[in-house]
């Protein structure tokens, strides 16, 4: 065998003993007489120990020639070390070795194989097998596997059945970009890869499964950021004869079980807000409410003075800072600079010093007096030592560019720790949201979302008006998955194509299955999503999904360690009858 124990086990307890370990040199330490070598696998290090009195001459001689990275096997006797390491599992002992079999040499590494290493992002992904030997990337990924087995136990204990579905379906308009692959044995067709199972769950519960999940890869291709890939994984779910409480109390169970068994933290019922409290008080419906800063719409008490800005703006919103009345003229120019950037928008911004002696200090006091001041603290619940903050304009984009700044204060004043966790429910959102640019509703969440059952009577007359039976599971500002109850009868399934642009024969072509479907009973169904790579990210305390994804692509899509995406060859293409037109 090649080992007896791995290298993160061994204790004083084993003193004595014949042992064979393997892994890989971490580092080696030749002092001329005696050569120190620690040796690394998935379970921790072990120190060998080769002694120019006590090692056989071949070996010692042997283990001069060790480099870092060289995988090898040794046998030997646990001893005592003379110099303990107490931030080591194994630091108790040490190996004295007999024998050494190195099992393959190895090229120096590009970058060094340490929890802090010198490799910067770019080379880390190209060597990525080399990443996932050090501490943070490992970790990482046996933290997500650890979070998928609580995910199945959980599940599988309420009853919950795991059925695959397929990649290969067909593609659809709505949503994201699809990823399609060419079929040689149907010239001139094509598949898409799924970017949910959304159809198929629910073809199960019209199948009478009655409860079903699955760990599932999905593709989108769309446009990168740092929490997204055109690959990615869902806990996706659904059940069959539930209401949207059914739901919504399952999957806040299983998202307190993980919190407790991952994390060791137990968390009270979530609270529950709507989509229209939401944007009007946090200015986005993913609110991170670890910290407070509530908006404060400031129109009735600031647009009574002849402030132009003001007065001419559809909103003017502030929200109070705490703690920042201390600061400096330089720092509140490079946040004004700051909502100015391009990402941001902002035209300006009007700021207000709430001082320690309960008097006012803020840029437009030309316009303002102390008590117009008081009511902004008032509204925006400031307090002694705070600071507000103030943008105006059009109600939606300075909503959102507030929840930029909102976010970013946070930040800046150490309010997003990322061992607290907050999560919380966002409901009622709208069913349809109107696209002026194609003149007609798309689905805010999937065509297959019902409507609320007490808005179904607005969805002929006012149908932007309707709002969805759906929810989103929101943890730290970031949204961790989503869901609905499903539309289960053929004839409002049929409305809502109508209303999202489909005529009956684009319908029957894209969905005909699932309407057909419906004809031979289908119960009433309902179901979530959570976004596995996220979900474990934020567990994990990162914001970044990468390092608990064992091949990630980079921001542009690529696989920059196997060099994918790529050409393929040109017989390839004759078979599935494609010509390139470049």
């Amino acid at each position: 065998m090649y080992r007896s124990h791995n290298n993160g086990e061994l204790n004083a307890s084993h003193i004595n003993k014949e042992v064979t370990l393997a892994g890989w040199v971490q580092k080696s330490r030749d002092k001329g007489f005696m050569i120190w070598v620690d040796l690394r696998d998935r379970y921790g290090l072990t120190q060998l120990i080769f002694d120019e009195q006590r090692t056989d001459k071949t070996v010692f001689e042997k283990a001069k020639s060790l480099g870092r990275e060289f995988v090898i096997q040794v046998k030997g006797t646990v001893i005592e070390r003379e110099s303990k390491n107490a931030n080591m599992s194994t630091g108790d002992v040490e190996i004295l070795v007999s024998e050494l079999n190195i099992l393959n040499t190895a090229l120096t590494p590009p970058f060094t194989i340490e929890d802090e290493t010198d490799g910067g992002e770019d080379i880390r992904m190209k060597y990525r097998y080399l990443d996932i030997r050090r501490n943070p990337v490992k970790n990482s990924l046996l933290f997500r596997h650890k979070v998928a087995m609580e995910v199945r136990k959980y599940l599988s204990d309420l009853d919950f059945c795991e059925v695959e579905t397929p990649y290969l379906i067909k593609s659809t308009p709505e949503g994201a970009r699809d990823f399609v692959v060419p079929s040689r044995m149907n010239q001139g067709q094509f598949y898409a890869l799924p970017q949910s199972p959304q159809t198929f769950k629910q073809l199960l519960m019209v199948g009478g499964m009655d409860k079903y999940f699955q760990i599932v890869k999905c593709f989108r291709d769309e446009d990168l950021r740092a929490d997204r890939q055109p690959e990615f994984t869902q806990i996706d779910c659904e059940m069959a004869f539930v209401e949207q409480e059914d739901i919504l109390n399952v999957f806040e169970g299983l998202t307190r079980h993980l919190l407790k068994e991952l994390k060791g933290i137990e968390v009270d019922k979530f609270p529950r807000i709507t989509y229209d409290y939401a944007m009007k008080t946090y200015g986005n419906d993913k609110p991170d409410i670890r910290f407070d800063m509530k908006f404060g719409e400031l129109n009735s008490v600031a647009q009574h003075k002849d402030f132009g800005v003001f007065n001419s703006a559809e909103l003017v919103v502030g929200i109070a800072a705490p703690n920042c009345a201390s600061y400096t003229r330089k720092e509140i120019d490079a946040l004004i600079d700051w909502v100015k950037r391009p990402q941001v928008g902002a035209s300006g911004m009007v700021y207000v010093k709430c001082e320690e002696d309960g008097t006012f200090k803020s840029s437009v006091d030309k316009f303002y007096d102390q008590d117009d001041l008081k009511k902004w603290a008032e509204v925006t619940n400031a307090k002694a030592g705070d600071m507000i903050f103030v943008l105006s304009g059009p109600a939606d984009k300075t909503r959102s560019q507030l929840s930029a700044l909102r976010m970013e204060l946070a930040t800046r004043l150490g309010l997003r720790n990322p061992e607290v966790f907050a999560p919380l429910w966002v409901v009622d959102f709208p069913l349809l949201e109107f696209d002026e640019e194609s003149g007609r509703y798309h689905a805010m969440h999937h065509p297959f979302t019902s409507p609320k059952p007490e808005d179904m009577k607005l969805i002929e007359t006012e149908p932007g008006k309707v709002r969805a039976n759906a929810y989103d599971m929101v943890l730290n500002g970031n949204e961790i998955g989503g869901g609905s109850i499903r539309i289960h009868d053929k004839d409002l399934q049929s409305r809502m194509f109508s209303l999202l642009g489909f005529t009956p024969e684009q319908a029957e072509e894209q969905f005909g299955f699932l309407m057909n479907a419906f004809q031979f009973g289908a119960p009433p169904h309902g179901g979530l999503a959570f976004g596995l790579d996220r979900l474990v990210a934020i567990l994990g305390g990162q914001e970044t999904i990468r390092d608990f994804i064992a091949f990630p692509k980079n921001n542009s899509g690529r696989d920059v360690m196997i060099d994918a995406p790529s050409a393929i060859d040109e017989t390839q293409l004759k078979e599935l009858y494609i010509k390139l037109d470049l």
